[in-house]
């Protein structure tokens, strides 16, 4: 059995659960402790300490009743209580504990030791209630149980005796006043598992539930929640248990942007009882609805959202123009705050008000919308991750403050990303960065769907939340933490590689977005962009996915039984999930590019597609499955039915009437031939496969190879088994002679034709021209002090951004350049592609432009802003890129240098691309090119 104690803090779990770290003292055995929950109004230090005595329970111990007298503790007591209680006070002060550093704060808490008439205390005292329970969940923690010991099944492990230091530990204020989470899309997931298993009496999202997830939000240290919404779910506010829970658990409720004041528009405005939803022709029968709710929530701690949508999540009914929505929008405010006043019996000043600024809202806003300085203004990202506006420094002066909504799920146009989670860590942090940098401080709320398979990222956000220091920590290294506390450290820098790779693969194309259609309208899958040209692009990804797949599994294997449901859950479904789907659809692919090309293969790759369809099914089922059954329900792969989850019509191919071997490759044409091409001096590899017409077994091998070449196997068979065809790759030293290399297939002859053409001379670190392009990340250029590096962004794991501090410009003689050095060989026609990141302006007053010269041209202005959600707007969150192509006549080989200044600030570099006419089409970026 494992002893748990812990003894100085150091400043990684400190920093995570907001502590000040503390000096060595005397063990505590908590073993047998009992527990002393300090009555209050509403039983949340009850309930803190029911947590508690579970925790403890679930690591070995036996602690004894939770009692609500000092005098009935035994030897040693954990007390929990507040500030505000005399029995605290007393024993705090009798024990020469100091309360003043968190007298008065939010959500404070001391630990300590005491001694009072021969008896020992454990002190966890909050500055408020909440401040209270995190002490409660913080300790929990400390001694090894995680926050997702009960959503992901990370069972706490059992020792013979639990002690923690006795020493004093004052936690940190949080970052963010209000830290949340939005339950929402729950029609898949949440609602269905609550109703058919977690709680079946209910039948629905009901307190039972809602007790799971205010628990999991104490021991993230969230403190406000926005209800499940939609019309499958019963109203927070329906439900009679669920508002005295939340008051017991000290959870502040609010609402979306969709439910001013509280109300759930899609269940409690039944249009057939009421009438329109229309405030230009019904504002009294609104305004009474508004005040039914302000009068069922007085006592209940909220976050009111004021203002007003559509009754289904749609523009407000009854006006079409920007300059209506405006006005209305001003005068629904006013008298929102006035009712707000009247019934809670205070000063609308005094009430917490929300005016979330989302799509037409924002509009309205940036349209002169006068909103009350006390009204929290909530900025919003577009739903794919990019923070739409952000405060002016003006903006920044108002008492009210502001706040940030951000989408780790999403349903809606361009399309659903509903299933699993593949933000970008690195994204969060530089999207949350840009909030913190701008005084975004007050509320912080994330829509997490169904709470699974998000679990990772939502902690992320909420970490960055409370502890806004973390965001000069790399995401890296917080995940790697995350899977240290989840899996122990043996393994958690495999399983944060595993993980980061794939939220890199999901960078270029969500799993989701993978069918290459759209929502809203919902249109057919279409030919993926990774099969333009030779469906190399389609075979590497789906190697990569593979091998991800592979290193998971190895993983698995390793770790203990007890943590295979949480790895099921946290790790490899999602794993297992995004490689199958996308190996189906791009399988699929290859099998219509290979019956073009007259190929034995099709159905080779059709079988392969119905095999990933079936992975995909099975493994579902075995995590629907997981914890005995626990989480029956929880988890479906084809969230509202979209046509990229469907199982498609599977074709079939006759054989072709070719006969033979050929290769397939892509290369430059030069005469004749297609000639795949290498530089002298410079290692490079090319794919290469050799296929068969017929469905035939043959035997190949290598005829001639010239001195500077390699193939990764010199001989072997095409048979049914590799769907008669062999993927290799053909290796150049960067030495020797490069020519034909000649196969022998069978009696035939095939060559592939190579060559190598002669390097520019140039500087060191300067990039070459490869197969007609050249790739430049965003990293590799000499920037001055416009510019900042943002680590682990983009394609390019690093990213260029312009200050968020700089002035808006009127010319690149106002700023420093970013400077980009290559050298080209081929002489032809092309694009220069400058590829940002799909950011918004600051301030939608200007747009997001920057200054772009070639060489000792003219300096070009470029804009990367979008409007609304144009088409280039759709096309920018599918691929996590908004380019700016500048055509090129011609372009002469040798030396160049491309560079651009910032006009507007926050914009984001990802790369730079050189593409000459005749360069194969590609999706995706192909790696740095040879410097």
């Amino acid at each position: 059995m494992k002893r748990a104690r812990i003894t100085v803090m150091g400043a990684g779990l400190a920093a995570v659960l907001g502590m000040a770290p503390a000096a060595r003292a005397a063990d505590l055995d908590l073993t047998r402790a009992n527990l002393l929950a300090v009555a209050d109004g509403e039983g949340t230090a009850r309930i803190a300490a029911a947590l508690l005595a579970r925790d403890l329970t679930a690591l070995g111990g036996h602690p004894g009743a939770i009692v609500e007298d000092a005098g009935n503790c035994a030897t040693l007591c954990v007390v929990i209580g507040t500030t505000a209680s005399p029995v605290v006070q007393r024993l705090a002060r009798e024990g020469g504990v100091d309360l003043s550093p968190i007298t008065g704060g939010w959500e404070r808490y001391v630990r300590a030791g005491a001694s009072v008439a021969g008896r020992r205390y454990l002190l966890i005292v909050g500055s408020d209630a909440r401040g209270a329970a995190y002490g409660v969940t913080d300790l929990s923690r400390a001694l090894g149980v995680s926050p997702w010991e009960w959503w992901a099944d990370v069972t706490p492990r059992r020792r013979d005796r639990i002690t923690i230091d006795d020493a004093p530990f004052v936690s940190l204020a949080p970052s963010v006043k209000y830290r949340g989470i939005f339950l929402n899309d729950e029609d898949w997931g949440l609602e269905p598992w609550a109703a058919k298993t977690f709680d079946p009496a209910k039948g629905n999202i009901g307190p039972k539930t809602y007790a799971r997830v205010f628990e999991l939000m104490w021991r993230l240290k969230a403190n406000t929640l926005w209800p499940a919404m939609h019309s499958v779910s019963t109203p927070f506010f329906g439900d009679p248990g669920n508002a005295p829970l939340a008051r017991r658990y000290g959870i502040v409720i609010g609402s979306s942007h969709a439910e001013p004041m509280l109300r759930n528009n899609l269940r409690e405005w039944d249009e057939g009882q009421r009438g329109g939803f229309d405030f230009t022709r019904r504002p009294q029968a609104i305004l009474d609805y508004w005040r039914e709710r302000v009068g069922e929530t007085k006592g209940q701690e909220a976050f009111y959202t004021v203002g007003l949508r559509g009754l289904h999540d749609g523009p407000m009914q009854g006006v079409t123009t920007t300059a209506a929505r405006r006005s209305i929008l001003e005068d629904v405010v006013g008298r929102q705050r006035g009712l707000l006043a009247d019934t809670l019996g205070k000063p609308a000043a005094q009430v917490p008000q929300l005016y979330v600024a989302y799509h037409e809202l924002q509009e309205a806003y940036d349209a002169g919308l006068t909103l009350p300085g006390d009204v929290t203004l909530m900025w919003t990202d577009d739903n794919y991750g990019y923070l739409r506006r952000l405060s002016t420094p003006e903006e920044q002066k108002r008492p009210g403050g502001a706040g940030v909504y951000y989408h780790l799920s999403y349903w809606g146009r361009p399309h659903d990303y509903l299933w699993l989670g593949t933000t970008h860590p690195a994204l969060i942090r530089e999207e949350m960065g840009r909030a913190w940098a701008t005084d975004a401080r007050r509320i912080w709320v994330v829509n997490v769907g169904d709470i699974k398979p998000i679990e990772y990222l939502s902690q992320y956000f909420l970490d960055l939340a409370f502890d806004a220091r973390l965001l000069d920590q790399s995401p890296r290294e917080h995940l790697r933490r995350f899977m240290a506390e989840q899996f122990g450290e043996a393994e958690a820098g495999s399983i944060a590689d595993v993980m980061m790779r794939f939220y890199d693969l999901a960078w270029p194309r969500k799993p989701e977005f993978m069918g290459f259609g759209q929502t809203e309208w919902v249109t057919p899958n279409r030919p993926s962009g990774y099969v333009q040209s030779d469906g190399e692009e389609a075979q590497a990804r789906i190697a990569a996915y593979q091998a991800l797949v592979v290193q998971a599994a190895e993983i698995a294997k390793r770790l203990p039984e007890d943590r295979s449901d949480a790895f099921h859950e946290l790790v490899l479904y999602p794993v297992r999930g995004a490689a199958w789907l996308n190996t189906r659809i791009l399988s699929l692919d290859l099998a219509e590019l290979n019956a073009r090309d007259q190929r034995a293969s099709p159905n080779f790759y059709v079988g392969h597609a119905q095999t990933a369809q079936a992975m995909v099914e099975g493994y579902t089922a075995r995590y629907n499955a997981l914890a005995g059954g626990k989480w029956r329900g929880m988890m479906d792969m084809a969230p509202r039915r979209l046509p990229v989850f469907s199982e498609p019509m599977w074709p079939s191919w006759q054989p072709s009437t070719q006969s033979g071997c050929a290769t397939g490759h892509w290369g430059a044409w030069i005469g004749d031939e297609n000639v795949l091409t290498f530089t002298r001096g410079v290692p490079a590899e090319r794919p290469v496969t050799l296929y068969q017409h017929q469905p035939q077994a043959t035997s190949w091998a290598i005829s001639d190879m010239p001195a500077g070449l390699t193939l990764s196997q010199d001989k072997g068979e095409l048979n049914e088994r590799g769907g008669y065809e062999q993927r290799m790759t053909l290796r150049y030293d960067g030495k020797g002679a490069v020519g034909p290399v000649t196969l022998r297939c069978g009696e035939q002859p095939v060559v592939v034709h190579a060559t190598a053409l002669a390097p520019p001379k140039v500087e060191p670190g300067m990039a070459i021209e490869d197969e007609r392009r050249v790739t430049m990340p965003a990293l590799a250029a000499r920037y001055g002090g416009d510019w900042e590096a943002i680590p682990d962004l983009g394609s390019q794991h690093g990213a260029l951004r312009a200050k968020l501090t700089l002035p808006t410009r009127g010319s690149a003689a106002q700023g420093t350049p970013a400077t980009w050095r290559f050298a080209t060989m081929t002489e032809a026609g092309g694009t220069l592609r400058v590829v940002a990141l799909p950011t918004h302006p600051r301030d939608p007053a200007h747009g997001l432009r920057a200054a772009v010269r070639l060489d000792d041209g003219e300096w070009q202005t470029v804009d990367f802003a979008t409007i609304g959600r144009s088409d280039q707007w759709r096309q920018n969150v599918l691929t996590n890129t908004a380019v700016v192509s500048l055509p090129l006549k011609s372009f002469a080989a040798g030396d160049h240098r491309v560079a651009i200044v910032p006009l507007d600030p926050g914009l984001t570099l990802d790369r730079v691309e050189l593409v000459l006419d005749g360069a194969r089409p590609l999706y995706a970026p192909l790696p740095e090119t040879a410097r």
